[in-house]
């Protein structure tokens, strides 16, 4: 073979050598461009993702919030809210007898603001549950002063149990969205006052259950 045609060969050789490396780096680059622009669609959609999230969550905590705030804006003739606490207090001054448990014991014109303060109740609940479709917990919770009494605590108790009855007498109802809890916390509990003869009084918690919220939707009662 003479020296002409081994070059001749060679570089037949080579350049198709070239050619396939060119084709194979061609292939892989184009490989990678798909590679990474499917990676960067996944991570642009985890991202989305996230943020959608990150969105709901805020809304759901607004959402949450209005409820509460709603909550706090039962009528304040018959209620003071405590920011520390989170519970209303009936802002009625009653005086049982001491010992005395009965509703009937306290004078008239108190009874009455008692079914006003009820019926301010049923109305912030059948309106808030309709509104946001969410039920509420309310609980009446009653206190006692310190005195020589040896059952304040069970007196406490029967009193809160006794001011329910009589709003079911009245014809007061909160409605199936409403659970109703009745407790006594006789001569403890916290805010109490300093003059003893104010905490013959009640409590009243009015507790929002959220349930499921979601985006732009009412809650769904849980």
């Amino acid at each position: 073979m003479s020296k002409v045609k081994k070059e001749s060969f060679f570089w037949t050789s080579y350049s198709d050598l070239m050619t396939s490396l060119f084709f194979v780096m061609l292939v892989l680059f184009v490989l990678t461009i798909v590679i990474l622009n499917k990676r960067m669609v996944q991570l642009n959609e985890q991202k989305d993702q996230v943020a959608r999230a990150e969105r709901i969550a805020q809304e759901q905590i607004d959402k949450i919030k209005e409820i509460e705030q709603a909550t706090k804006d039962i009528d304040p003739t018959y209620f003071i809210y405590n920011e520390t606490y989170k519970k209303h207090i009936l802002n009625i001054p009653v005086n049982f007898p001491r010992g005395i448990s009965t509703i009937h014991s306290i004078d008239l014109p108190t009874r009455q603001k008692l079914i006003e303060a009820g019926k301010a109740i049923q109305r912030l609940i059948h309106e808030k549950t309709k509104e946001y479709g969410i039920q509420y917990l309310l609980v009446i919770e009653g206190q006692a002063s310190k005195d020589t009494y040896a059952k304040n605590y069970e007196l406490s108790y029967e009193r809160a149990l006794n001011l329910r009855a009589f709003w079911n007498k009245e014809g007061l109802d909160f409605g199936r969205n409403c659970e109703v809890l009745i407790s006594g916390t006789g001569v403890g509990g916290v805010m109490r006052e300093p003059e003893e003869e104010k905490n013959q009084r009640f409590l009243i918690h009015i507790i929002p259950k959220p349930g499921v919220i979601e985006a732009g939707k009412k809650s769904e009662p849980g």
